[in-house]
């Protein structure tokens, strides 16, 4: 009886059935107590035969017209809840028809837009385990064949070996570290301590800090400057995302080349913006620059092309603050443009901040 057709059948058929059934009473009632007039015409016995078989024929009506309807109705309701059944048991690939009035369509493409949404997140994690897995793969194997090789005294540790093992202990730590950062960036979970920031102190400091760097590779790195208020940030995350697009930028332009970075305001927000002259990128790679464990050089080996996590969690970092990270290139060796756009602090940005730590 919980049904849907069951019930809106009897319902239909129940109101049929009430209707007719009071048309018999208007004239049962009035022969039996003797009220009813004389009046030309079928006798009120037939007129009762008539009404009854209007009545059986109302109910068989009411019964199936509501079954017909109720199943049109329930129908799609059905599909959805064996759908969901299957999506339970692991096939995110199942979909619902889209079909009916116009809000079981847009129920149906609802549900179809969840599986897909779901679809995707699972394979996005699969993706990441697969990558995660690839990445730990090759430092792990260079610690056990050169920690083996030592145990069995074909080759001794000497102070080159023990160097090549820590750089890949090291480079262990900052992939699990900067797992870690990205996890809890992209859930909303990293903790930020905003103040108001001196962004061109940054870039100052960012600047000297990889001067060497530049310096090593051939790279002429400067910095522009204008006056910019202090923008609303974690100044401790506001570095990460300067060292990052700042290492990112030095690898990927060649020795002769250079590397600008710039800042620039407007009533509302400030924009970082890291300009080199380096490789350039695609239109296909400009689509899955921000992605994890993506490299533009596929060639460049762990220890001098990163991680493959500093461009996601710029990304991250950004859109924590509640600005946005975006990437441009004219092409293959035109060179890249890296812009963040971050809050100014002003006073009512500053209290709404504090009002939400």
């Amino acid at each position: 009886m919980n049904r849907l057709w069951v019930r809106f059948s009897l319902l239909i058929a129940g109101v049929l059935f009430a209707v007719f059934f009071m048309q018999f009473l208007a004239i049962a009632v009035p022969h039996a107590l003797g009220w009813e007039e004389p009046h030309d015409g079928p006798p009120d016995s037939e007129i009762a035969r008539r009404l009854l078989d209007f009545m059986a024929l109302s109910a068989l009506v009411g019964l199936a017209g509501g079954v017909l309807i109720a199943r049109v109705v329930s129908a799609p309701v059905s599909a959805m809840a064996r759908a969901a059944r299957e999506i339970g048991k692991g096939d995110l690939a199942v979909t619902v028809p889209v079909r009916g009035s116009q809000e079981l369509r847009e129920l149906a493409q609802t549900f179809n837009t969840m599986a897909a949404d779901l679809q995707h997140a699972a394979q996005a994690r699969r993706n990441l385990m697969s990558d995660i897995a690839h990445e730990l793969r090759t430092p792990l194997a260079v610690l056990e064949g050169n920690l083996r090789a030592a145990i069995d005294e074909v080759s001794p540790l000497d102070a080159a070996g023990i160097a090549h093992l820590y750089s890949q202990t090291r480079h262990l730590t900052r992939l699990v570290n900067d797992l870690r950062e990205l996890a809890l960036a992209e859930s909303h979970a990293l903790p930020l301590n905003r103040q108001p920031t001196d962004l061109a102190e940054l870039i100052t400091e960012s600047v000297q800090a990889l001067a060497p760097l530049a310096d090593e590779t051939g790279v002429t790195l400067t910095s522009q400057i204008n006056a910019i208020p202090l923008v609303w940030v974690d100044p401790v995350r506001l570095r990460q995302i300067l060292f990052n697009l700042l290492t990112n930028a030095l690898r990927h332009t060649p020795a002769g080349g250079s590397v600008t970075i710039s800042a620039t305001s407007d009533t509302a927000q400030v924009t970082l913006a890291v300009q080199d002259s380096g490789e350039g990128l695609s239109p296909d790679q400009l689509d899955v620059v921000f992605e994890r464990f993506y490299r533009a050089d596929s060639s460049r080996s762990r220890e001098t092309g990163g991680s493959g996590l500093g461009l996601a969690i710029v990304k991250a970092i950004g859109e924590a603050h509640g600005g946005s990270v975006q990437a441009c290139s004219a092409g293959k060796n035109q060179g890249s443009t890296f812009t963040v756009t971050l809050p100014i602090a002003t006073p009512h940005v500053i209290l709404e901040g504090c009002e939400h730590a």
